[in-house]
């Protein structure tokens, strides 16, 4: 058995990671592919957070082109983010790895509020944690 440095590690995911050759929004075979990656590591026994990004489907900077105001364009980015973490997460319990989403959001029908008590209790049940749409 192979002994681990590190028991717990967080990953910064950029959306644009899930945009594979399709240039925009999710591919499905790079889902896939970063789901079998993040499976490797789960299975070496390493808790693993992951934070995830949504410039593949809205980048906030880019809103003031479209005339939307920033503070707006920033919650349509984090809004990106959990669309993210929701794909992420499917792709990942497709694959049996245990997985949560948290948000700073609230929106309780699809993900966890963030509480960080939760987060290190899921990680410690083996548990995958996804942050999306920020942490507050």
């Amino acid at each position: 058995m192979q002994t681990l440095t590190y028991r717990r590690a967080l990953l910064k995911l950029s959306g644009e990671a899930l945009v594979g050759e399709q240039g925009y929004g999710i591919d499905a075979n790079m889902l896939q592919y970063i789901s079998a990656e993040i499976q490797d590591v789960h299975q070496l026994g390493v808790e693993l957070a992951v934070v995830i990004g949504g410039g593949n489907i809205f980048r906030g900077t880019e809103a003031r082109a479209y005339g939307i105001e920033r503070v707006t364009a920033d919650y349509m980015g984090m809004l990106a983010t959990v669309i993210n973490g929701l794909s992420l997460q499917s792709g990942l319990e497709k694959i049996g790895v245990p997985t949560r989403v948290q948000t700073a959001f609230e929106m309780q029908a699809i993900a966890e509020p963030y509480i960080r008590e939760r987060a290190l209790h899921h990680l410690g049940e083996g548990r995958v944690v996804v942050f999306a749409g920020g942490t507050g």
